[in-house]
């Protein structure tokens, strides 16, 4: 009686994510397979035998694995460090971890604009120290880009990691060093595998996240297209909203091998996880 009262329970929001996620999702995909009537392929053969097509999808890919790598790299030392503090040293650390997250990503994207630029910070601090003879052009690139998408997911990064690393007991840690091993030998065998969780969550919340932002690509890469521009030219600005709906059936794909291949590397890196 109780199970069944709980089943009860899920039947709002199931109704709710069946009728405005599952069925337009399956409405979008089951669009690129018909055209005219009958059934076709013909929107995938032309999108990924047209060069400029494979290119945004090569570009968007690259972006988005470089910003889910160095979010990793800059969030895990980060969530770390907050992990072993003390709880009210450990509540400061994540507000401010967590602070990027109330601003519009607007702003923050018009904030690199004018730091990125060619008369931004970075240039002046650049010229200024004589390192190079004239401003970069970095602003309008993917690296502008990585950098906005970077600044604007890895909160999500430090937040998925501290939740699993405040979790691990120090005992053990300790225990492995009074056994021989070295600090790193204890952190590779013990904490890094039962922060895999954690690490995995936040690598697909990066990962989809920057595959599918729209306004820090499109305020930061200027002509350089992305996945989720590309989209919107074809729907709003184009009207070709066959199009369209293979380009996101392609994101949804994507999504999907991806989280599938994070998780059988999770159950390598943490078998017993």
């Amino acid at each position: 009686m109780k199970r069944t009262y709980l089943y009860w329970l899920l039947l709002p929001g199931l109704l709710f994510l069946t009728v405005f996620m599952v069925i337009p999702i399956v409405l979008t995909i089951g669009s690129t397979f018909v055209q005219e009537g009958s059934f076709t392929l013909e929107g995938y053969l032309h999108f990924f035998k047209d060069p400029y097509f494979l290119k945004i999808l090569l570009t968007t890919l690259q972006v988005s694995v470089v910003t889910t790598l160095l979010c990793v790299l800059l969030g895990f030392p980060t969530a770390y460090y907050i992990s072993q503090k003390a709880p009210r040293k450990k509540g400061i650390l994540l507000a401010l971890a967590i602070f990027p997250l109330l601003t519009s990503p607007v702003v923050r994207s018009f904030s690199w604009m004018v730091i990125l630029g060619r008369k931004g910070l970075v240039n002046e601090t650049l010229t200024g120290l004589g390192i190079v003879d004239k401003p970069l052009e970095i602003l309008y690139t993917p690296v502008a880009m990585i950098i906005g998408l970077v600044h604007l997911f890895l909160p999500l990064m430090i937040i998925s990691l501290v939740g699993v690393l405040e979790n691990i007991d120090n005992d053990l840690v300790k225990a492995a060093q009074s056994l021989g091993a070295s600090r790193f030998g204890a952190f590779r065998r013990i904490v890094f595998p039962l922060a895999v969780p954690g690490l995995i969550i936040g690598c697909v919340l990066v990962f989809v996240g920057s595959l599918t932002a729209y306004t820090t690509p499109a305020l930061l890469g200027g002509k350089q297209r992305v996945i989720a521009t590309f989209l919107y030219q074809n729907a709003m600005t184009l009207n070709d909203w066959f199009l369209a709906s293979v380009i996101a059936t392609i994101m949804i794909v994507i999504t999907f091998i991806v989280v599938g291949l994070l998780n059988k590397t999770a159950v390598k890196l943490n078998p017993k996880g």
